[in-house]
């Protein structure tokens, strides 16, 4: 029930969008990479977010149950990044038998990171951020004018 709800639940939103971007970002900058230190070619990573979950509090659920609510309504609170996985997907194998990282067979296994999808989830990041960030502006507007009328 606070004023600053939406702002910590659209800034939870900027800071899971940032590190998708980059994660993302780093799946670019690998495209090419046959050799990792974990041995094999690069293999694509992708962001597990989970929404955030706060303790409940009793004085909300009673209010909320005293208006005559039957069911319990709760405002967004945010996500939170769990984990940065790996996609275990091979990746495509090439003929190269001149190659430093060619198997036996002269096939090299390049990553298994596809551009373009890479490409549409930046945009998709860009656009969840730069909505998040809409939220965060509004929300300030708000209390601004909400401020201004207290001083009439």
């Amino acid at each position: 029930m606070g004023m600053f709800l939406g702002i910590d639940a659209a800034a939870s939103g900027l800071t899971a969008e940032r590190l998708r971007m980059d994660v993302i970002s780093n799946n670019i900058a690998n495209a090419n990479t046959t050799r990792t230190r974990e041995g094999g070619a690069y293999h694509r990573r992708y962001v597990v977010f989970t929404p955030r979950t706060k303790p409940e509090k009793p004085f909300e659920k009673f209010l909320h149950m005293s208006l005559g609510h039957n069911k319990e309504l709760k405002a967004g609170e945010g996500v939170r990044a769990v984990s940065i996985n790996r996609d275990e997907e091979d990746g495509p194998l090439v003929y190269d038998p001149g190659h430093p990282d060619a198997n036996a067979d002269g096939y090299v296994e390049h990553p298994n990171v596809n551009i373009v999808a890479e490409m549409v989830d930046m945009i998709t990041a860009s656009r969840a951020y730069e909505a998040n960030n809409a939220v965060i502006t509004a929300a300030k507007s708000m209390a601004s004018k909400a401020m201004e009328m207290g001083n009439r």
